[in-house]
């Protein structure tokens, strides 16, 4: 999964950017409503944690762009604004959801989990693949029933593949999902991943569909 989070005070973005990392989330960071607002606009996401007060441009004009020009990643504002009007101001532009600053770390990663599973159309927190399972509000994996271990990339591409499962899934895609923005990509990366995942839960559960990306499927 990959998140866009938009927040003026750098200390605080990096913790939250630290946090989300550490549930295995890919995580850009922009400071002002200008450089957010692009990355939004061009940039592929799971999810955005937009501020309100933001230099340059402020959150609701952001947001009202990204509506306007038809972008529907899910949109959670993070403000200390607690009034009932920026409330409605707030959800009346786009968002889906609204936590006021102080907040606790594990309340905003179990929203944005939560954000990311109905937008991908699942209403139950635990999604179904054969013998995987997938609790989206804990972030766990399970094969046969028992935990599985997986690093971070790894969490990354399954948890993209398991949103959707059955469908094809483009292999720049899945790239976008796994890697930060400015991270430096080996050609090869991403078959490397898929091939590890393979050997966890079954090479048989993840097609290759030459020439478009990858499957997810208790039927391969």
């Amino acid at each position: 999964m990959r998140v866009l989070l938009i927040e003026n005070d750098t200390a605080l973005a990096d913790a939250i950017a630290r946090a989300l990392r550490a549930e295995s989330f890919a995580v850009d960071v922009a400071h002002n409503g200008e450089d957010g607002g692009h990355l939004g606009a061009t940039e592929s996401y799971d999810v955005a944690v937009l501020d309100l007060g933001l230099p340059k441009r402020d959150g609701l004009s952001v947001l009202g762009d990204w509506r306007a020009g038809g972008r529907t990643l899910p949109v959670l504002i993070l403000t200390a604004r607690d009034g009932w009007s920026d409330k409605v101001l707030g959800f009346k532009a786009g968002a889906d959801d609204y936590l006021l600053k102080p907040f606790r770390v594990e309340e905003l990663v179990m929203r944005l989990r939560a954000l990311v599973r109905r937008a991908a159309g699942h209403a139950a927190s635990v999604i179904q693949c054969g013998p995987l399972a997938f609790d989206a509000a804990t972030g766990q994996f399970h094969l046969d029933g028992l935990p599985l271990k997986l690093t971070a990339f790894e969490w990354r591409v399954l948890s993209a593949l398991v949103l959707r499962k059955d469908a094809v899934i483009e292999r720049l895609d899945l790239l976008e999902r796994v890697y930060e923005g400015d991270a430096d990509v080996d050609s090869n990366s991403l078959e490397v991943i898929i091939g590890r995942l393979r050997r966890k839960i079954g090479a048989s559960m993840i097609e290759t569909v030459r020439g478009l990306g990858y499957r997810l499927t208790e039927n391969a």
